[in-house]
């Protein structure tokens, strides 16, 4: 459970001031999902740049140059991977032709190590499992909505990745995980994270709080692009669940993912709930991500 958040700055307007406190505020309100590492990436300078490393965003004090017209982030609670080592942690640089692109991922991808070896994947010192996704994108030598739907076709766990290249296209793959865009058409922003929560307390710490916006409707199985043109639907792909979702008592063939329940209760236990009324709403028949909103929008920062 990692979060996602990222501004798209669509004009031009705003100066490295307003996004670099905007991107800190992002940062800080995702830390609730994720505090074992941070990285952001973004264009500057005609190169792109990836900066990342251990420990919860607020310590990183990330710094957005004027010049950067899309930023992605993302904050990690480690499932595979030690985050004390920088290589383990999002986002991951990865290369197709002469396009460098970095690749963020919130979920968890259950078949990355019989990718490894069933598409002979290259051999990595990288041990997170959302690495596969790169060396996916690698092994087809292109960053296009049909590689990027294949890829999402192929690996099999719950996810939403976010795809920046140098040329500063941005692309959304959103599986089953959550994911929340507003759009400010005043000033030509996109404002995105993994939940509404906090996407909400981040935006009402800066001077967007009393700024109109409307939210981007986005689909599972939906790729979004973002460029200087704006944002817009530019592929498609066929949903594969996992297993633990739905998951209903009547049906006791499906049980949600031990890992990622764990991780739920680690969080619920955090935010003052018991590892008992967890098991109580998956009787009740929600599935683990409808219980991971209900614990946010419970939780004290609302």
């Amino acid at each position: 459970m990692c979060c996602l958040f990222g501004i798209m700055d669509n004009n031009g307007n705003l100066t490295g001031k307003q996004k670099t406190k905007l991107i800190r505020a992002l940062a800080a309100a995702s830390e609730v999902r994720g505090t074992d590492a941070a990285g952001i990436a973004y264009n500057s300078g005609g190169r792109l740049q990836i900066c990342k490393g251990p420990g919860p965003a607020r310590k990183h004090r990330f710094f957005v140059p004027g010049d950067a017209r899309v930023v992605m982030g993302h904050t990690r609670m480690t499932t595979q991977g030690d985050a004390k080592y920088p290589q383990n942690n999002h986002p991951f640089a990865g290369k197709v032709g002469r396009l460098h692109f970095a690749l963020a991922h919130n979920g968890v991808l259950y078949n990355d190590k019989s990718l490894r070896n069933s598409r002979k994947l290259p051999q990595t010192y990288i041990q997170t499992d959302s690495y596969v996704a790169v060396q996916l994108l690698e092994q087809q030598g292109a960053l296009t909505p049909d590689s990027l739907s294949e890829m999402a076709e192929t690996v099999e766990g719950s996810f939403v990745f976010t795809v920046l290249d140098h040329k500063d296209r941005l692309y959304l793959v959103k599986g089953d995980n959550p994911l929340t865009i507003w759009h400010y058409p005043r000033l030509g922003l996109y404002v995105y994270a993994s939940t509404l929560a906090i996407l909400r307390q981040a935006v009402n710490r800066t001077w967007l709080a009393g700024e109109s916006f409307r939210e981007v409707p986005v689909s599972d199985g939906e790729i979004l692009r973002w460029d200087k043109h704006g944002m817009t639907t530019t592929g498609h792909f066929a949903m594969t669940y996992p297993v633990y979702r739905p998951w209903h008592p009547c049906a006791r063939s499906y049980q949600p993912d031990r890992s990622y329940l764990h991780t739920l209760k680690n969080i619920a236990s955090a935010l003052g709930y018991t590892p008992e009324d967890i098991d109580e709403l998956l009787e009740a028949g929600y599935s683990t991500d409808e219980i991971e909103e209900e614990l946010y929008d419970m939780a004290p920062w609302r």
